[in-house]
């Protein structure tokens, strides 16, 4: 579906953006081709080398592609945008005046989407600030007023976030003296040996209660099972469909974890619950690892006090983000109220390298104090 749809971006960019254009022949071909390559650079990347979601080139080579692609996809809408313009103009105003403002949609949009994908693909690469967030939890122990957590989620460890930026990751995080920190899943995106050098500064991450984690979907498109085996030796904990105990005086944390729904397709257990909380003290508060933000109602129900998930990359684009809702149930970015349960959606500490775009959609490597609710609310609103 994903090269479907490229296609089409392709051949309208070729229709409305190539053939208007006005430069000779031989330049209307170079860019038809370069569209065409940009375009299925995936489809490329997946014939050449088996998957479509790690590209293994050099930092500035792969820097590059991707900056090429996201400039794709935003002449796309600009260019569209410039046609709905155009029919706007001409219901309005007539052909005339349609046909006066007609040339100046292609270079118009060229230049848009040149500009915002060089500060988006800037935005997607840097190393991510810090969002202090203050989360009142209903019967909170006095004990653990104020106790922090850190998420971290879709660092998707890869040639465009390599070892440096993970260094410099590790180093914020640790600056916060975390009780504990939590990573839901993403870690990654490449294979254990493609990788060993890029996740090895994971292992100074430094928490009170350790580092706990759970798969994402993109750590079963490179043989989760080693991936499992590595995570583990750098000192992180996963928690599949299960729960860690966390005692504090005489009150405690529960941290429960799930995979991912991809696991299933890979021949491994999907995300169950009712498994993971089978067990769990029955008085404490718990708190949900889930890397998609989906299900969250059910797990409310399930006595979820918060669920910490990620996997949208909070929409990437303020306007477009809004897309995202429809593939996650409506949660995109930021934290909710959910049948009383609070479910905080990140925007992620990285992305996926193959469209590395933030325009208005900061990443973020997430603080959160937890603190006795005053009171509970009840139904659904976003931040």
């Amino acid at each position: 579906m994903f090269h479907i749809a490229f296609t089409f971006v392709f051949l309208y960019l070729l229709w409305r953006f190539v053939l208007p254009l006005p430069v000779g022949r031989g330049w209307r071909v170079f860019i038809s081709i370069l569209l065409l390559v940009v375009s299925k650079v995936h489809w490329i990347n997946d014939a050449l080398y088996g998957n479509m979601w790690s590209f293994e080139a050099p930092y500035s080579f792969a820097l590059f592609v991707g900056w090429l692609f996201c400039a794709c996809v935003l002449l796309f809408f600009f260019v569209l945008l410039g046609d709905g313009l155009l029919l706007l103009v001409w219901l309005i105003r007539g052909r005339q005046t349609r046909n006066c403002i007609a040339p100046w949609v292609a270079p118009v949009a060229m230049i848009l989407a040149v500009v915002t994908s060089i500060i988006g693909v800037g935005n997607a690469v840097r190393v991510p600030d810090v969002k202090h967030i203050e989360v009142p939890i209903a019967d909170l122990p006095a004990s653990l007023d104020g106790f922090r957590v850190v998420q971290l989620t879709d660092t998707h460890i890869s040639r465009l976030f390599p070892e440096t930026w993970v260094n410099e990751v590790v180093a914020r995080t640790n600056a916060l003296s975390p009780d504990l920190i939590l990573f839901t899943g993403d870690f990654i995106d490449g294979t254990v040996g493609d990788r060993i050098a890029d996740v090895a500064p994971l292992a100074n991450l430094r928490a009170r209660f350790g580092v706990l984690g759970i798969p994402g979907n993109h750590e079963y498109y490179f043989d989760y099972t080693q991936w499992r085996e590595r995570l583990a030796a750098l000192g992180i904990q996963l928690i599949e469909n299960s729960h860690v105990e966390l005692p504090l005086g005489d009150a405690g944390l529960t941290i429960v974890g799930v995979t991912d729904a991809a696991a299933s397709g890979y021949g491994f257990s999907g995300p169950d619950l009712d498994v993971a909380l089978r067990g769990a003290h029955k008085t404490w508060p718990i708190v949900l690892m889930s890397h998609r933000p989906e299900g969250a109602l059910d797990n409310a129900k399930a006595g979820v006090d918060l669920q910490l998930s990620g996997h949208t990359h909070g929409g990437m684009i303020a306007g477009l983000n809004h897309l995202g809702k429809f593939a996650n149930q409506g949660y995109v970015s930021g934290l909710y109220d959910v049948g009383g349960m609070r479910l905080y959606v990140s925007n992620g500490t990285a992305l996926w390298m193959g469209f590395p775009i933030r325009l208005g959609v900061p990443a973020e490597i997430t603080e959160f104090t937890l603190r006795v609710a005053v009171a509970t609310r009840r139904g659904v609103d976003g931040e």
